[in-house]
């Protein structure tokens, strides 16, 4: 079993290189995870931003399951991070919602994608979106910078996620509150087939099930805990046919269990005693 640090040295050389690829090259490549699959539905993650206020053709690498920043109730002048900012996709489109009077900054634990993100930024003439090299798990912030906190298909592969959303509840305002896009499971997976469904979307690679994952966010102190959407993920027939027998495939498909992206929206209380709220 891969330590914690050999996980996240994987997830930087992988980020790495997908900051060098384009957006196509990106989609049709396993969630940007460049594994030689056969074929891949470009829209079995990512959502489209095309049609939202401040998208950005260039920042948006297509790595995403989800479109937190629609969710987030941004409004003008907020200070928004975003958690795993890549080449700047959310940081920009919330830039469009907060105005100049906003504070945008984006956390990325992979430089070459800090650098991209900042030449976009200074292409765009944008003073008031900074990006940060920095680990989610111990985040490059004060306690209480952010009014809103946003993240798309990223806490899914951080090894410590109870670590990421106490780091999460820390750098919230009280009364503050996150949105945040992400990959899941419900029910238990045949071993072999959720090792062939990670081959085909890396962005399967460390999810967990939905259940825990509400009950880390519960755990860290948030209230008014919400999913905003959820869709289920579709494997190809032909994946899951190596592995199930007609009536079971049947029933994997009718069924419940699955590969799922949710957003999720939870607030920091504006009175509470649980670490983090007086940082």
């Amino acid at each position: 079993m891969q330590t914690p640090e050999q996980l996240k040295q994987m997830v930087k050389e992988k980020y790495s290189q997908i900051a060098m690829q384009s957006k196509d090259e990106n989609e049709t490549s396993c969630c940007g995870a460049t594994c030689g699959c056969s074929t891949i539905d470009s829209a079995l993650m990512a959502d489209d931003y095309g049609a939202l206020e401040g998208y950005v053709a260039d920042a948006d690498l297509g790595l995403g399951c989800g479109l937190p920043t629609e969710f987030a109730l941004i409004k003008p002048g907020d200070t928004v991070v975003d958690l795993g900012s890549g080449a700047g996709n959310d940081c920009f489109v919330a830039r469009s919602i907060t105005g100049e009077t906003g504070t945008i900054i984006g956390i990325d634990f992979t430089e070459k994608m800090v650098e991209k993100a900042r030449a976009n930024a200074a292409t765009l003439g944008y003073k008031n979106v900074e990006f940060r090299q920095g680990d989610v798990e111990n985040m490059p912030l004060a306690g209480g910078t952010a009014d809103v906190v946003v993240s798309n298909c990223v806490l899914n592969l951080v090894p410590d996620k109870k670590q990421a959303f106490a780091e999460t509840f820390r750098v919230l305002k009280k009364g503050g509150h996150f949105s945040v896009s992400d990959i899941v499971l419900v029910g238990e997976l045949p071993g072999e087939l959720q090792k062939s469904a990670e081959m085909y979307a890396g962005c399967v690679s460390g999810a967990i099930q939905k259940d825990e994952y509400l009950a880390i966010i519960e755990n860290a102190g948030f209230k008014n805990i919400k999913i905003q959407k959820e869709k289920r993920i579709t494997l190809p027939t032909e994946i899951l046919s190596e592995y199930l027998d007609d009536k079971a495939l049947h029933e994997f498909k009718e069924g419940k269990t699955g590969i799922f992206s949710i957003t999720v929206y939870a607030e920091k209380p504006v009175n509470c005693c649980a670490p983090g709220c007086c940082d």
